[in-house]
């Protein structure tokens, strides 16, 4: 398979490289220049781009190495985004894997307190829970226009590379990502000590890294909307029985609604695509922490 991976040396993406590369892959890596080619996985082509990617010139720019049967988005934040790839990449690509966020999710709005109402029910179903009716989930009066908190909306990115016949997508979910690179101090869990049955839906790096890959590969998944995360969210207090001990955070600041869990249902990925962790809990605990 020849694959592009948009922004395959940063945190996710590096391990969505790695794995597309063992499974004997061609892999061509967009990317803006902040990590060395040197650095990049044997075999993988590089290719830098200082124009942004609400652009059109990057995606030119990876085309020129040929015509990818799966393109993994890992950097589609804000509406133009979404909008410039599908321009670029439409009719030229097999299909398109875009990681999305669960704070796309109404549920997300109700505990941050954005949207007031009700607790919204969860595990979060991805065919069926509420999305956000409120667009910029981290504008504040004080944000800069042209920032990326400014114009930032999964939403919106999911509505721009839906329905396109020219270029089937998957879209994935993410929960809260930990590994070596990203949370690697568990700070979301240790955070939240306060609040001891709160769930919040998290995900080894190499365990969502591995879940693009299947999305990218499997014949059943384009068309289809996934959450991405544990089989069972476990509350903070479940965490914090895995983790050292003498590892306070103070409080996150903000007005949160702890009656509102972030938990996702992830069984439709298990069992449509045949999706399961290649590294367990407890392994990934241990080799974050080493």
């Amino acid at each position: 398979m020849r694959a592009l991976v948009v922004g395959g040396t940063g945190f996710i993406g590096a391990w969505i490289t790695a794995q597309l590369l063992e499974r004997g892959d061609q892999v061509v890596v967009l990317h803006r220049g902040r990590r060395a080619a040197t650095d990049l996985p044997g075999g993988a082509i590089s290719v830098v781009s200082a124009a942004p990617l609400s652009r059109l010139e990057p995606y030119h720019a990876a085309l020129r190495h040929g015509e990818p049967d799966a393109v993994i988005h890992v950097l589609a934040l804000v509406e133009a985004d979404g909008l410039a790839t599908r321009t670029g990449l439409s009719g030229r690509a097999g299909r398109l894997v875009l990681l999305s966020s669960g704070d796309v999710y109404r549920a997300y709005g109700r505990f941050t307190g954005q949207e007031p109402g009700p607790i919204e029910p969860t595990p979060l179903d991805p065919g069926a829970s509420p999305l956000r009716e409120r667009r910029y989930p981290y504008r504040t009066p004080s944000t800069e226009p042209g920032s990326m908190e400014y114009d930032y909306d999964k939403i919106l990115v999911e509505r721009a590379l839906t329905s396109i016949a020219a270029l089937p997508s998957v879209i994935l979910r993410l929960p809260k990502v930990f590994g070596v690179g990203g949370n690697a101090d568990f700070s979301s869990v240790y955070g939240f000590a306060g609040h001891p049955q709160w769930r919040w839906t998290h995900g080894y790096v190499e365990n969502v890294a591995a879940a693009a890959v299947l999305a990218a590969t499997h014949p059943a998944a384009p068309g289809r909307i996934y959450n991405v995360g544990e089989a069972y969210t476990p509350t903070v207090a479940e965490r914090l029985a895995h983790l050292p001990r003498g590892q306070g955070q103070s409080e996150p600041a903000g007005m949160y609604n702890f009656d509102q869990d972030i938990a996702y249902d992830t069984s439709p990925i298990r069992r449509e695509l045949g999706y399961s962790e290649p590294v367990s809990y407890d392994e990934a605990i241990c080799r974050t922490l080493a």
